[in-house]
Formats: C-alpha cells, sequence, structure tokens
C-alpha cells in the first residue's frame, strides 16, 4: 500500500511540476506578445495590440481597437516561414506574403527579439 501512495504521490508531483512549466510558458508568452505589439508604435486607448513568435515558423500579428462608430473590430494575421517563402493567413484566407511585407516582418521580428532579450530575458545568462 505504501508503494502505492508514494506512486500517486510521485505522480501528483509530476503533474504540478508540468502545470507550473505550462503556466510560465504561457505568462512568458504573454509578455512577450504585449512587448512585441509596442514595436508597431504606441497602441490606440481602449486597444490591444500583440505580436509575438509562437515557434520557430509561426508569428502571430493580434490588433483589437475601437472603429469610428464604437464597434470593436478586431484582426489577426499569421505569418507562416516556409522556405519557399512566407504565407500569410487572415480570416482563413492563405496568400504568399510579397517583398515589401516580409521586409517589414523582418525588420519588426528583429526588433521583437532584441525588445524581448533586453527586457525580458536580460538577467538569464
Amino acid at each position: 500500500m505504501a508503494l502505492f501512495f508514494k506512486k500517486v504521490l510521485s505522480n501528483l508531483s509530476a503533474q504540478k511540476d508540468a502545470q507550473r512549466k505550462a503556466d510560465l510558458y504561457r505568462k512568458l508568452l504573454r509578455h512577450e506578445a504585449k512587448i512585441g505589439g509596442e514595436v508597431f508604435g504606441p497602441v490606440q486607448p481602449g486597444g490591444r495590440r500583440e505580436f509575438f513568435c509562437l515557434d520557430e515558423h509561426t508569428w502571430v500579428w493580434h490588433e483589437e481597437w475601437i472603429d469610428q462608430n464604437g464597434q470593436h473590430q478586431y484582426a489577426t494575421t499569421r505569418y507562416d516561414v516556409r522556405p519557399g517563402g512566407i504565407v500569410k493567413s487572415q480570416n482563413g484566407q492563405y496568400k504568399p506574403v510579397n517583398e515589401p511585407e516580409a521586409q517589414n516582418l523582418l525588420r519588426a521580428a528583429m526588433l521583437y527579439e532584441k525588445r524581448v532579450n533586453d527586457e525580458l530575458y536580460s538577467f538569464v545568462v
């Protein structure tokens, strides 16, 4: 019976550790997204902007704002970096990214990386 309880406690401990890691990952990603949203300049009052690297091939830009009629609006753009180029997804529509937009994404990604490293991870060496 003692072995059973040890195994249960060990399993619970591993689950708590996994949950803590998942929570930390989500908090860091949210903070990175907030920093990334500032790469494009100030956010309008009542608005929200996030820009972040989801994984090594995926960038996400999400923006929310209040339009001139007082209506809540939002747009989410996902950039998938592929060997043959960058594909952008908006509202379920996929299309290739042209050269100027690819250059803008590259500049934004480089600024994002610098700001996130300087403001969030610089203390970890």
